[in-house]
């Protein structure tokens, strides 16, 4: 792999390495190294660490991040976020397929696309950069593609917690349903906002997330726990 395209592969990512053997290692498939007289290192022990370093990575955060989901909640969307499907797209967002070293009968079988590769290889360069650097570099890392795919999880059709709350409160056309941004806080690329929904003039939900519709989304999530829905 050239120098080149290690610094591209850095850039990708945003981290400089102090130890590019790291690198280079990370986009090394098993198949490139049978091929070689020298077998050089691959990456499935770097995958190994990458898997556990990017579990608590994500546990971290969606534990501090949503404090109202209960255990099995918490699991599921960890799960969502770790699964091959997700891991490949964030594989794809780095191009990471044309950075891999791959062996000649990989490469004619289309390993630079097959999903299982390219997730394994984004975990291996997870812990490429954890070795490296430790868990703050590498938290930065996930976080950018994480928070990203958080958005499309509170913003999903089987989420709409707000029109469910709409269509049961609409049965009664006295009823007046609003939401009210009640605080706001953090930097600009890591905002938090509260909102709370208002029954009348009462509060029937509280609800915490990264954009005003996920915390309205959340506080009629609240709102329709209370009624039992």
């Amino acid at each position: 792999m050239s120098t080149r395209e290690l610094s591209l592969l850095e850039e990708k990512l945003g981290y400089k390495f102090k130890n590019i053997k790291f690198l280079e290692i990370g986009v090394t498939h098993s198949s490139f190294s049978n091929e070689t007289k020298e077998h050089v290192p691959y990456n499935e022990r770097q995958e190994f660490l990458g898997d556990a370093v990017l579990s608590i990575i994500v546990s971290d955060y969606i534990f501090e991040n949503y404090t109202k989901l209960p255990e099995g909640e918490l699991t599921k969307l960890r799960a969502s976020l770790v699964c091959e499907k997700s891991l490949c797209g964030f594989a794809n967002e780095l191009e990471l397929g044309s950075f891999l070293r791959l062996g000649h009968g990989e490469e004619l079988m289309g390993g630079r696309e097959r999903p299982s590769i390219l997730a394994d290889a984004f975990e291996a360069m997870l812990a490429a950069i954890y070795l490296d650097g430790g868990i703050e570099p590498a938290t930065e890392v996930v976080l950018r593609f994480v928070k990203k795919a958080l958005e499309h999880v509170e913003n999903a059709p089987f989420k709409d917690y707000k029109t469910l709350l709409q269509e049961i409160i609409q049965k009664n056309p006295e009823e007046r349903l609003s939401y009210v941004l009640v605080g706001e806080s953090g930097p600009d690329h890591d905002k938090r906002f509260e909102v709370d929904v208002m029954l009348n003039s009462n509060v029937i939900g509280h609800g915490i997330g990264k954009s005003k519709k996920a915390a309205e989304q959340h506080a009629a999530k609240e709102a329709l726990e209370l009624m039992g829905q």
